[in-house]
């Protein structure tokens, strides 16, 4: 359970005060113990920071993952925007998805290769399953699209602006405006008029 505690102090600290204002000081504070008794699970900052992003990852896949495994090839227009709505809420709500989104946008310096790679290796689990969607949806004539891949990558460009109006702004009539036009001109080049 003291890894558990541990990398949950490590996630309310880094989320704050990002890598460099996060202290392991702090966080041994945080769960009762000395800073030196950290390093009997973890081999330092750089690792239970990494550890923490990793496991935010794996909560933003396998909200990803459970989201497309429920929905169905009838309602492409329902599902699509409900994940772009889930997404927004998710990254609001959710401290892990909030410290994930940090760092992938701001990652800390001498970590920004690491935390690339998971950021890379997300997106293209996401892609692939997106893909295989997409391809089903052209398949049932759900939606019109000469190939999955461009149907999932302008998709995904719709989530990437999304993405970065939660970084920067977090403004809610800016996101719903950026929501609504991109997913508005969106819909209408791939659906059947």
């Amino acid at each position: 359970m003291k890894i558990d505690d541990i990398k949950a102090a490590g996630l309310k600290y880094f989320t704050l005060h990002g890598y460099e204002g996060a202290s392991l000081a702090q966080i041994a504070d945080e769960v009762g113990m000395k800073k030196q008794s950290l390093y009997a699970h973890f081999k330092g900052k750089d690792d239970l920071f990494l550890q923490v992003l990793r496991d935010a990852k794996e909560v933003e896949l396998s909200s990803k993952l459970h989201y497309f495994s429920n929905s169905g090839s009838q309602n492409p227009e329902k599902d699509l925007y409900g994940f772009l709505q889930l997404m927004i809420d998710l990254f609001q709500k959710n401290v892990q998805l909030k410290f994930w989104l940090r760092m992938s946008f701001f990652p800390p310096a001498h970590l920004a290769k690491a935390v690339e790679i998971e950021v890379i290796d997300i997106e293209d689990k996401i892609q692939v399953v997106l893909e295989r969607k997409f391809q089903d949806w052209i398949d049932a004539g759900a939606i019109f699209g000469d190939s999955a891949k461009t149907t999932t990558l302008a998709f995904l460009g719709i989530v990437d602006s999304l993405m970065l109006e939660l970084v920067y702004g977090n403004d809610e009539k800016r996101l719903k405006d950026k929501l609504e036009a991109s997913w508005t001109v969106y819909w209408r080049g791939i659906s059947h008029h």
